[in-house]
């Protein structure tokens, strides 16, 4: 069975730290081309984080310098370090995962894409 399980979310003052994760399962989990986005509520998904298909990370202005994008390939899991949080922070967490196989010798992204359920990351002022 596929599953993308986030957790780690939660409620903190601003200016704490959080840890969400993203743990999968029931697939071939890539180590590149995963991506963390959020949704607020009454606002469109918003992108904050990935690791792009070359293993190169991107944070959007609004993650960068204060979130940290990382993954354990042996954990099949995606995590988002989050520090100095802000009430507009606020949202729903989302990861979003590449499926990959082995073709031959060489271990390749299928074009299939998971999603997690989103975990809640609740900042207080």
């Amino acid at each position: 069975q596929v599953q993308l399980v986030e957790s780690g979310g939660g409620s903190v003052q601003a200016g704490g730290s959080l840890r969400v994760s993203c743990a999968a399962s029931g697939f071939n989990f890539c180590d590149v081309d995963m991506t963390w986005f959020r949704q607020a509520p009454g606002k469109e998904r918003e992108f904050i984080s990935r690791i792009d298909n070359n293993g190169r990370v991107i944070y959007a202005e609004a993650a960068k310098g204060r979130f940290t994008i990382s993954q354990d390939n042996a954990k099949k899991t995606l995590y988002l370090q989050m520090s100095s949080l802000k009430p507009d922070d606020t949202a729903m967490y989302i990861c979003k995962t590449a499926e990959c196989q082995y073709l031959g010798a060489a271990y390749q992204r299928t074009g299939v894409y998971y999603w997690g359920q989103g975990i809640q990351v609740t900042v207080s002022s």
